[in-house]
């Protein structure tokens, strides 16, 4: 069996993958091979199980990457919802807000100020036009009412470097890409994008306590091609479900800065429609194109 992961190595999403890999190769007697295939938003590698034989033996990890592809791309040769068949929720991870220690602003509303008072002066890295970092912040610039400059970078490490030497002030990344810096207090952490406090960083408080409403998560699950029969989802969301309940995985999944997706097939399913529908508001709003 394969679950193919449409991103690098390392992440969040390839770690939880081979989380959930391992335990159901056990649970279910079958070898699971974890197979990466970066590039192309994930599109390359949707549309490979897209087309693959709807026997169960061929998942996607699906992820938010596939929520804003659909208005990102304006020519895909798929339907993610169409053709999709939403198994289970994984992992929800927040991004941070974390700025350059040189950027004078502690809080939210200080940063909001700051870049209120130099519009277009304060650069915004991301890991991609497109990309979880680049959305939510465009989200972020949306709803606070300003405006900073975007620097896009072929993915969050070297963003995350340029921020680092205070090339850029700010960036949206991910608590599994930037906790180790946020613990050195090489960067300072304003605020977790999520709807609740993360138990990765407790006294980090949220952007929706100064920003009502606002709310940008990185959220991973699996997806199989659509004509997979009911009985073979329902069996591995169960198993999914189960792996999401048992200690080690729930604190290797904590250890990410996430929180477990526990639902049946239809609540994966309903996430992934909402979230598509938020960021197309988001990337039409802010005009982002792809490169």
């Amino acid at each position: 069996m394969r679950l193919i992961v449409p991103i690098a190595p390392a992440g969040a999403s390839d770690i939880s993958a081979r989380l959930i890999g391992q335990w159901l190769s056990e649970r279910l007697g079958q070898q699971f091979v974890i197979d990466n295939r970066p590039g192309g938003g994930g599109n390359i590698d949707t549309e490979a199980v897209v087309h693959a034989p709807a026997d169960g033996y061929t998942l996607l990890m699906v992820g938010s990457y596939n929520a804003t592809s659909a208005t990102f791309y304006d020519k895909l040769n798929f339907n993610f919802i169409r053709d999709i068949a939403p198994v289970a929720g994984v992992i929800v991870v927040p991004n941070v807000i974390v700025v350059h220690p040189s950027v004078p602003a502690k809080t939210v509303p200080e940063f909001i100020a700051y870049a209120k008072a130099n519009p277009r002066k304060v650069n915004m890295a991301s890991a991609g036009t497109g990309a979880a970092s680049h959305v939510a912040g465009e989200l972020f610039k949306m709803m606070a009412g300003i405006d900073m400059a975007h620097v896009p970078y072929r993915g969050s490490g070297p963003g995350l470097n340029d921020l680092l030497a205070g090339q850029v002030q700010v960036m949206f990344p991910t608590t599994v890409a930037s906790i180790g810096h946020i613990r050195s207090g090489r960067l300072r952490a304003l605020a977790v994008t999520a709807a609740t406090r993360s138990d990765a960083l407790p006294d980090i408080p949220t952007v929706s306590e100064f920003v009502s409403g606002y709310e940008a998560s990185n959220w991973f699950g699996g997806g199989a091609p659509k004509a997979t029969p009911a009985e073979i989802v329902d069996r591995l969301n169960k198993e999914i479900n189960a792996s999401l309940s048992d200690p080690k995985i729930k604190a290797r999944l904590a250890d990410l800065g996430g929180s477990p997706l526990l639902g049946s097939p239809a609540d994966f399913g309903r996430l992934i429609v909402e979230e598509t529908e938020k960021w197309a508001k988001v990337i039409k709003f802010a005009d982002i194109k792809a490169d």
